[in-house]
């Protein structure tokens, strides 16, 4: 019997089976929208969807579906899914059968036909594997490019087969007789090998260990026919073995823990994050269809589930309302990803949710009232410091803090600042007046530096402030006093008053003036009243006084505790007397006898006008005899000129220089003028007896003539003093005490050349006198180091001294010392204590020699230590 006939009474049986079950259905459902249903698949393998069956009942709930065969099962939408393994075969058929919550039944028929139509075998049997026939030789005659035009069917084989092995997977066979088989390719002859094998009589290829699809996909192999001769006598045919892909993978997270941030307060279905999972199996299929699902939730406040996740895509989105970072600032989410659409194998990774900060907490004031005490006329004044707290995320603009004075600074007296730890600074721009006004109140609001998510209560704080009375220095009004005065204002005349005021009304004070600045020493005040009086004479022309102003300061104080002082300042306008007379200058000029050009004078006057110009100036003292005066046109220069030839020299014109004022002031002034003869417009060279005349000619012989006298005594004085010997003192290595000999002090002596080397003779005939110096064998010591500070100098030098004292090891040592005679026979006797014949040790006391320290202390023990 063919396949066909085969299939064709299989559906004919399931229709026969249909017609008898038929009756069961309900009369209000129509049931399946078929009879039969016939779903053609290349391959079977567990979790495969083979088709859909579409059932017709809207108004059921609670369907079921059921299979007669338990290799299949029926989801709830229709699909008809591979349950487990189905062994290889070409054709399944099974009744599905719906079943309702009233126990209604509706069925229907599925036929699946596998990789196409059954072969039969020679002997009539259906094979348990897919068979590959090459075609006849009539086939190949007939058609040139046959090969083309033969579609060899794809043998499918599930991995992970866990069956005995070898197992037979497909059968190749040729209507040749007396041949063999062999194949060729990966997985026979091609690495990897071992895994193909043909029996080369009947043609079955086995295969001999399980697959893997993720490590291959597919074998591609050849299979050849060869005759006795070792000859092909078929074409070589492809024989593709796809393998099918099993469940055998479980999916696997991107990475084992996801981060993700969403802020607090977020409305449900905001998004937080996507996790991401991936599957070895093969795509597209159920096996590697993953579903993601929120499996734990930590900590699970406020609601056990504030999350949720697509379980297709996998984005984690908020769920429910309440997340307050204040409470609860992170999430831990265990998060799986199983494959099967979440049906089948799993794996879980964690999701950590950080709640992000809003400002959605206002700063509150620790202390809402405050009370201060400033002194007045503070300026840059901390009055008061105010602290407050803030829920949101510290260092944050929602948790940073902003102060704003909304109250009681109408006057611009205050600002508010924050400092480092965002609190409050309550400052004094401008200075309080206890007088003005003894107490203030303030009101400060806190807000955030960035605006409110919400609309929460303000908070704000009150400041009342105690303006502390301090004594305040007296005012002058008005602070600068102008007057005007001639400077020739009588000593003792008032030239203003003065007037202070104390503003401490409340103290009820004394004020007194002193003058403050006073530079011309003019002016004196009186202590009590403020009256200013003159003490010495004003001059305009004073160097201390600009532009006719004259300023000094007084000072008002009063008798507080400490006392204060004020400061005003008097501008006295000084008015000019004519009391300069005007003068004439001019600088040393040269005027040819011939045609000589005239000399500019100009005319200087300390006075202002009207005590200046117009000037009347008149040669006098007989200038007038060889000089005249020429206007210019202007009244400070006037023009001398020449009017006939003298004798060249420097001649002094005497001018008399009367002012305009009232009354006139005049004064004689000489001016130098050098008269000489000219060429070509310049003064000629002059002899020096002509330039300095028969007195300047001596003076200058008298001068060289003196000086000469000067070196004559010097050369003799010289001489002199290189005549007398001298006697070199004694060598600087000779320090032995000697009676030393000086230069005599005086004069007028006739007898000097007496021959002072007699009284030096020493060790000069003792050449058997030698000194000795004998240094102490002992341990020197330790002397403090220069310290590097300066201030401690003195106890450096402090400690040195007294390690210096008892140094034994410093000199002078104990040495045989040889003193020069004094005056040998001499009357006088000897000064020596040794040699003399009236003193003896038992007369001498050497007790004191213990305090001389370490250098006497061997004297000390010898002789000080009294009668034995």
């Amino acid at each position: 019997m063919s396949s066909s006939s085969t299939f064709s009474l299989g559906v004919f049986a399931l229709l026969l089976l249909f017609q008898v079950w038929g009756g069961e259905g309900s009369p209000r459902c129509p049931g399946f929208a078929q009879d039969t249903y016939l779903f053609h698949v290349e391959s079977l393998a567990p979790g495969q969807v083979v088709g859909r069956v579409h059932f017709n009942c809207s108004d059921q709930k609670g369907l079921e579906f059921h299979t007669n065969d338990p290799h299949f099962h029926v989801q709830s939408d229709g699909k008809v899914l591979v349950g487990r393994y189905v062994s290889s075969t070409n054709q399944i058929s099974f009744m599905i059968t719906a079943l309702s919550e009233t126990k209604d039944t509706w069925k229907t028929a599925v036929s699946i036909l596998i990789n196409g139509e059954k072969v039969n075998d020679s002997t009539g049997s259906t094979p348990d594997v897919p068979v590959i026939m090459w075609p006849s030789r009539f086939y190949r005659s007939g058609l040139r490019r046959w090969k083309r035009e033969w579609v060899i069917p794809v043998t499918k084989h599930p991995e992970n087969d866990v069956g005995t092995f070898p197992k037979r997977v497909v059968q190749i066979k040729s209507n040749q007789a007396d041949i063999y088989y062999v194949i060729t390719g990966p997985g026979a002859t091609e690495p990897p090998t071992g895994i193909f094998t043909i029996n080369k009589d009947d043609g079955y290829i086995y295969l001999h260990k399980p697959l893997d699809r993720e490590q291959r996909d597919q074998y591609r192999l050849l299979a050849h026919a060869y005759g006795p001769d070792d000859k092909e006598v078929e074409e070589a045919v492809d024989v593709l073995i796809e393998v099918i892909d099993m469940n055998d993978n479980r999916p696997q997270f991107t990475v084992p823990t996801f981060y993700g941030a969403v802020e607090e307060g977020a409305t449900p279905g905001t998004a937080v994050m996507n996790l991401t999972a991936t599957d070895a199996d093969a795509k597209d299929t159920e096996n590697s269809m993953i579903g993601y699902s929120i499996k734990d939730q930590e900590p699970k406040f406020p609601l056990a589930r504030m999350f949720t996740i697509s379980s297709k895509s996998g984005l984690i989105s908020v769920l429910q309302a309440g997340l307050d970072r204040e409470k609860y600032d992170k999430y831990t989410l265990l998060v799986q990803a199983a494959d099967m659409q979440g049906e089948g194998m799993s794996t879980t990774a964690t999701a950590i949710i950080t709640v992000l900060d809003r400002n959605d907490n206002a700063p509150q004031f620790v202390t809402t009232s405050v009370t201060v005490n400033v002194p007045e006329n503070e300026v840059d004044y901390d009055v008061s410091r105010h602290p407050v707290t803030d829920a949101d995320k510290a260092d944050t603009p929602a948790w940073k803090a902003n102060f704003s004075i909304i109250f009681g600074n109408e006057r611009q007296q205050f600002t508010v600042e924050t400092d480092l730890d965002n609190n409050g600074i309550l400052k004094l721009i401008k200075p309080l007046d206890f007088e003005k006004s003894p107490t203030h109140m303030v009101t400060i609001e806190v807000r955030n530096r960035i605006p409110f998510t919400d609309t929460p209560s303000l908070s704000s704080a009150t400041v009342t402030i105690n303006v502390i009375d301090v004594n305040e220095a007296p005012i002058f009004t008005p602070e600068t006093k102008t007057s005007m005065h001639p400077e020739n204002l009588p000593v003792g005349s008032t030239v203003t008053a003065c007037k202070a005021k104390d503003p401490d009304s409340a103290q009820h004070q004394i004020v007194r003036y002193r003058m403050g600045s006073d530079p011309a020493q003019w002016f004196e005040i009186e202590m009590d009243t403020g009256i200013v009086k003159l003490i010495s004479a004003m001059d305009r022309e004073s160097e201390f006084v600009k532009d006719n102003i004259y300023t000094a300061t007084v000072l008002a104080y009063d008798d507080g505790s400490p006392p204060a002082t004020g400061t005003g300042t008097i501008l006295v306008t000084v008015e000019d007397i004519n009391d300069n007379p005007p003068i004439a200058t001019s600088l040393l000029n040269r005027v040819c006898n011939q045609n000589g050009l005239p000399v500019n004078v100009t005319i200087v006057d300390k006075d202002i006008p009207p005590n200046t110009f117009p000037y009347a100036i008149a040669l006098v003292h007989g200038a007038e005899n060889n000089w005249t005066i020429e206007s210019t046109g202007r009244d400070d220069v006037k023009l001398l000129r020449l009017k006939r030839e003298i004798d060249p020299n420097i001649y002094e014109v005497a001018l008399r220089v009367t002012d305009g004022g009232t009354p006139q002031m005049s004064q004689v002034t000489g001016l130098r003028v050098e008269v000489c003869d000219c060429e070509n417009g310049a003064c000629k060279q002059r002899i020096v007896a002509a330039a300095f005349g028969i007195p300047g000619i001596l003076a200058i012989l008298g001068a060289i003539l003196a000086l000469l006298i000067l070196v004559l005594l010097l050369l003799l004085f010289i001489k002199r003093r290189r005549s007398v010997k001298k006697e070199p003192l004694l060598p600087e290595e000779d320090i032995r005490d000697n009676v030393y000999h000086y230069d005599e002090e005086g004069g007028g002596e006739e007898d000097q050349d007496y021959d002072l080397s007699q009284l030096h003779r020493g060790l000069d005939a003792r050449p058997e006198v030698v000194r000795n110096d004998v240094a102490p064998v002992l341990m020197a010591p330790q002397y403090r180091p220069r310290p590097a500070n300066p201030d401690e100098i003195g106890t450096f030098i402090d400690e040195n001294l007294k390690t210096a004292d008892n140094d034994p090891t410093a000199p002078p040592y104990d040495s045989l010392l040889v003193f020069d005679y004094e005056g040998g026979g001499s009357e006088a006797e000897s000064l020596s204590s040794v040699n003399s014949s009236n003193n003896s040790d038992e007369d001498q006391d050497y007790d004191h020699l213990n305090n001389w320290g370490p250098r006497f202390r061997k004297l000390a023990e010898m002789y000080g230590q009294g009668e034995e």
